[in-house]
């Protein structure tokens, strides 16, 4: 009898840590019982690479269904409660290092760990961001009357890291995980497409957004414009600043 496939990732041998967060996110998500993650066979290094061996899930079609199946879903994992903000280990978004050190407070964590980490690795690239200080001097104005709850995050929402099986059950991967406000996952399934109303009216149904996300959609998706630009360049310079000015100009 053949052996069902596996999927492999490589990467250099220092990479070892972050494939090792990926594989404790992934054990972590199906913990919840909730929504679906390749299972994780093993990780390791060798003399030449560090890896990562998967479950290989052949993927089909997206449908309505199926999208108003994954925000259901995705909606049960964020609801499964956490107990403060952070991870149990630093990990990393694409290639950039993510930190999540233990913490009580989501506005201090996310300005921080999140904003502040990456505008603090552009500037060593030689860009500054006009508005910057403001920004993150007066977050605490996008959370009025909205206090968040840690809540179990895939990280790294967006279309290429959600699918379908042959069967058209929701599936999600490539997982940076860490217990923050479930709006960030949300926010971002935004920024790129993938995700159509249907996906939006099954988490709606099952754990209702708070009326400020339209304004904090922005917020969050800053921390990823800021990443895209420290990892690629190019036009996502514009988009931060692009979402800078609009932020500054909601502050009271």
């Amino acid at each position: 009898m053949d052996s069902p496939p596996l999927f492999l990732k490589k990467n250099a041998p220092s990479f070892l840590p972050f494939f090792k967060a990926e594989a404790l996110a992934l054990c972590e998500i199906e913990e919840t019982h909730t929504i679906q993650v390749p299972q994780v066979i093993c990780w390791g290094e060798s003399e030449q690479s560090s890896f990562l061996v998967l479950e290989f899930i052949s993927e089909g079609s997206s449908t309505a269904l199926g999208q108003e199946k994954m925000g259901n879903l995705l909606a049960q994992m964020h609801l499964a409660p956490r107990d403060y903000f952070g991870w149990s280990q630093h990990n990393c978004i694409g290639a950039t290092p993510q930190p999540n050190p233990y913490s009580k407070n989501w506005i201090s964590f996310y300005k921080e760990y999140r904003l502040l980490h990456q505008f603090e690795l552009a500037e060593k690239k030689g860009r500054f961001f006009d508005g910057k200080t403001p920004l993150l001097n007066n977050i605490e104005a996008f959370f009025t009357n909205y206090t968040p709850l840690p809540s179990l995050l895939h990280g790294d929402l967006w279309g290429g890291n959600a699918s379908y099986t042959l069967k058209g059950e929701p599936f999600i991967f490539d997982p940076a995980s860490y217990y923050g406000d479930r709006e960030t996952d949300i926010a971002f399934t935004y920024m790129f497409g993938g995700f159509n109303s249907s996906f939006y009216k099954g988490y709606e149904k099952t754990f209702p957004l708070d009326q400020g996300f339209k304004t904090r959609k922005t917020l969050y998706n800053l921390y990823h414009e800021l990443n895209h630009f420290n990892l690629f360049g190019g036009g996502y310079a514009n988009s931060a600043q692009s979402s800078i000015n609009q932020l500054l100009k909601k502050i009271p």
